[in-house]
């Protein structure tokens, strides 16, 4: 009998392997992305004080006003802009981008190119 491990264990076991790579500075904090069924969130982060400077989800008020969904490219997208607005305002214009086990494909892909559009640079 095959034995297949769950999407979710794989996804952790590849994030771990990211993250074993990826550090986030002051200087360069970490842009990281979870996804669940229902929502999406993006995060900056400095792992060295481990605090997160600029956050933003499809939770907000004013981010689930704009949306018909807030599980599809459209609501990445929104949330893209919104964190690097966020991130811009505090002034961090580098980021290092931690997709979180998830392929760079569709609303991760979306994410990262809605925060570049807004002005980060990773």
């Amino acid at each position: 009998m095959i034995k297949k491990e769950s999407r979710s264990k794989v996804r952790a076991k590849k994030h771990l392997k990211i993250r074993r790579k990826l550090y986030g500075t002051a200087q360069t904090p970490r842009l990281a992305v979870f996804r669940s069924d229902k929502h999406i969130y993006a995060q900056v982060i400095d792992d060295v004080k481990g605090v997160t400077l600029a956050a933003a989800s499809t939770l907000e008020k004013d981010i689930k006003n704009q949306l018909e969904k807030t599980n599809n490219v459209e609501a990445a997208k929104v949330v893209g802009a919104a964190v690097a607005k966020k991130a811009l305002d505090k002034g961090i214009t580098k980021v290092v981008f931690d997709r979180g086990g998830y392929v760079y494909h569709g609303k991760v892909k979306a994410l990262a190119d809605a925060a570049r559009e807004a002005g980060l640079q990773f």
